[in-house]
């Protein structure tokens, strides 16, 4: 199996002949003790204009805003044109999802699932909908629609104004069908419970229908749908004049994205797109340009994730970029002169530049500069200037300003700080591991020990995620202190990256269509196995963690692939597929009823009978998004095969260790820090992580 190293700035040998450098302490990492590593960068609010940019200093205890000649760096007081006094805003008590209308006279919010809407300057509110009740939202999203599809928009938010604040959009649900899941709080004498609808795999999903209100008139217009339809909208467009409400539409198999132009008069729906896909469709995000003719579309359906050009009938001009890279993020795009401004990872896949080009495809060029990923672009009005920050591994963040042909007018600032050189840090860096099948050259991060010795043999941390487009090696700065600790500690830290991470675009995705989970652990064995081949590698300590989608694939690690993976930490893991939300499972699995054999072969159920190693289950007793159900039914089959492992069950805790009450976060960082000290260390913990 073939394997390349790319160096980030250092050799990955002992150094001699140099002053003893410090290490950080157990205060400076755990405890937020001074260690001047880092400084803050220059805080740049916003661009004034194309020449000046607005910058925040703070000194002395006082903060002062300075406007800075972008050319010239001169620096000139702020004064304020002021700030007008706003409508005093009277908000029921009991509304939610609270939004203002563009123009600022209205407010629109939910309330017992209904939609109202306030005009501040009256007072008046408007009830759109009456229907409202434990089955029926109206703008409210259901939870498979707040999980999975609308992104935590708004916390439970679906509904939309339009540009000139004369009309809402708003998804109307109906979970009447949709099964209720049960979740019990333990607390108190008899405990009770928590019913949330919770559509599983192959389960009835929510009706849905798109409705449009109107300020100047209460009623409904029901856009052109079939409530009755096995179907998803994802988050609709305005256009810019408010004319028309662009929906996005599916079928449940999402294999199919249509976008209709509805009019908000009638509800009359007019496709404007339509994209098939093999595997599944992602959604869209149309950018509407300015002269209301034409739109840019993001697609990747040739395997990359690239830009289109499209007329507003949805006739397409041609293709923007093209090539085997993903594009990113667009930062700005100039319509008098027809250039887009880009971020994308073309370079290499774990590192972001900005990019110009035509609108026609032509002269791609790069902005940025250096083995850097610029992960923070900020460009002035109209594109004269912009402001990067950078990084690598082994790069504090660095911040610059550059003009749009890419040539540095001047480093504007350095957060490292006064005694970084003073301290002995990991050494890192980035590898490549060819997959089993030589299709993807698979990113791996290692975080070597301090004074590393390729003689000696080393534990191993490997860290996952594994869920789709959601890799974690990136040639980045990380400021994370804990690893340095690990590092002192002897132990060689490792975050792997599989086909389906982002790196390979949806061209790496797709062949975890139907088996998500097993092309990825088997990524994760190629490049654990790599490891074990390594001559400072202990091939009896090879510990895995990962929490959610990584907490299932530490469970496939510990049964699917047993032979390679010695102790392992799931947090909150997927068991089954089936068991988890309609949505999501079946983007990747499609149904449990039309793929039975799919979901048998990607879940570690049916692996337990290889378990051999020690794996630590830890999950929150409440958790609504991965049900501790799945930790009930894995652990259900361990016990029935005289399997040893262990559990951590976390009372009144949700889904996402982030979340939980800080005296049981802190509790379950250091049943972690004690675990690694003694299977992969062997050694006590000091007790200074226990005060």
């Amino acid at each position: 199996m073939k394997s390349t190293l790319l160096f980030t700035g250092f050799l990955l040998m002992v150094s001699t002949g140099f002053a003893q450098k410090a290490t950080l302490s157990y205060e400076q990492i755990f405890r937020n003790a001074p260690a001047a590593l880092i400084r803050p960068l220059p805080e740049i609010v916003r661009w004034i204009d194309d020449d000046h940019y607005l910058q925040r200093k703070d000194s002395d205890g006082r903060t002062a805003f300075i406007v800075v000649e972008a050319a010239t760096g001169t620096e000139t007081p702020y004064r304020s044109p002021g700030t007008k006094i706003g409508v005093r805003e009277e908000i029921p008590a009991d509304a939610v999802n609270v939004e203002h209308s563009p123009d600022g006279k209205w407010i629109a919010y939910t309330r017992s699932n209904n939609l109202f809407a306030k005009e501040l300057s009256t007072g008046k509110e408007i009830q759109f909908t009456r229907d409202g009740s434990e089955n029926i939202y109206n703008g409210y999203a259901a939870y498979v629609y707040y999980e999975e599809i609308l992104h935590k928009d708004g916390q439970h938010r679906a509904f939309w104004w339009s540009p000139d604040s004369k009309h809402i959009a708003f998804i109307h649900f109906d979970e009447t069908e949709v099964p209720i899941f049960s979740i019990f709080h333990s607390e108190g004498q008899h405990g009770f419970f928590e019913k949330q609808h919770y559509p599983q795999a192959g389960d009835k999903n929510p009706k849905v229908k798109m409705g449009i209100v109107s300020v100047n008139d209460p009623a409904i217009v029901w856009a052109d749908f079939n409530e009755n339809a096995d179907q998803y909208f994802h988050i609709p467009y305005w256009t810019p004049d408010g004319a028309a409400l662009w929906v996005q539409w599916m079928p449940r198999s999402q294999q199919e994205l249509k976008i209709y132009s509805v009019d908000p008069h009638t509800g009359a729906k007019k496709e404007v797109y339509d994209e098939k896909q093999k595997t599944w469709v992602w959604e869209k995000f149309p950018t509407f340009l300015d002269n209301g003719r034409q739109f840019i579309l993001a697609s990747d359906k040739t395997g990359w994730s690239h830009l289109y050009l499209y007329n507003m009938d949805g006739t397409l001009v041609g293709p923007i970029t093209k090539g085997d890279f993903s594009v990113g993020r667009t930062i700005y795009i100039d319509e008098n002169n027809k250039i887009l401004y880009f971020l994308a990872r073309k370079e290499n896949s774990a590192r972001n530049d900005l990019y110009r080009i035509g609108f026609d495809g032509k002269g791609m060029t790069r902005l940025s500069f250096g083995n850097y990923t610029h992960d923070e672009i900020s460009m002035s009005p109209h594109a004269k200037y912009f402001i990067t920050t950078y990084s690598n591994l082994s790069t504090p963040p660095k911040m610059a300003l550059l003009d749009n042909k890419g040539k540095l007018i001047r480093e504007l600032g350095d957060s490292k700080g006064v005694d970084y050189d003073k301290y002995e840090l990991a050494k890192v860096g980035l590898l490549r591991v060819r997959s089993r099948d030589s299709l993807f050259d698979l990113p791996m991060k290692i975080t070597y020990p301090l004074h590393f010795d390729p003689s000696k043999k080393y534990p191993v941390l490997v860290t996952v995620y594994g869920g789709p487009s959601l890799g974690l090696v990136y040639d980045r700065w990380s400021p994370e202190l804990r690893p340095q600790w690990w590092a002192k500690e002897g132990l060689v830290q490792v975050t792997l990256d599989d086909r389906s991470s982002g790196h390979f675009g949806k061209r790496g995705m797709d062949p975890i269509y139907k088996q998500a989970g097993k092309p990825e652990i088997e990524d994760f064995i190629d490049c654990a196995r790599w490891l074990r081949r390594q001559s400072f590698v202990d091939t009896t300590k090879v510990g895995i963690y990962g929490y959610s989608f990584g907490g299932f694939m530490v469970c496939m690690a510990l049964t699917y692939g047993a032979d390679v993976f010695n102790y392992g930490l799931a947090y909150y893991p997927l068991i089954d597929w089936s068991l988890y939300d309609s949505y999501y499972a079946e983007t990747f699995m499609g149904t449990p009823q039309e793929n039975p054999e799919g979901y048998r072969l990607s879940s570690p159920l049916t692996y337990v009978k290889n378990y051999k190693g020690l794996l630590r289950i830890v999950q929150g007793d409440i958790d609504n998004n991965v049900h501790l159900q799945h930790t009930i039914q894995f652990i259900d089959k361990l016990e029935d095969l005289d399997k040893h492992f262990e559990l951590m069950i976390y009372p009144g805790q949700r889904h996402g260790r982030g979340s939980w009450a800080a005296d049981k976060r802190t509790q379950s960082y250091n049943e972690d820090f004690k675990f690694i000290y003694d299977h992969l260390l062997n050694k006590p913990m000091p007790d200074l992580f226990w005060k």
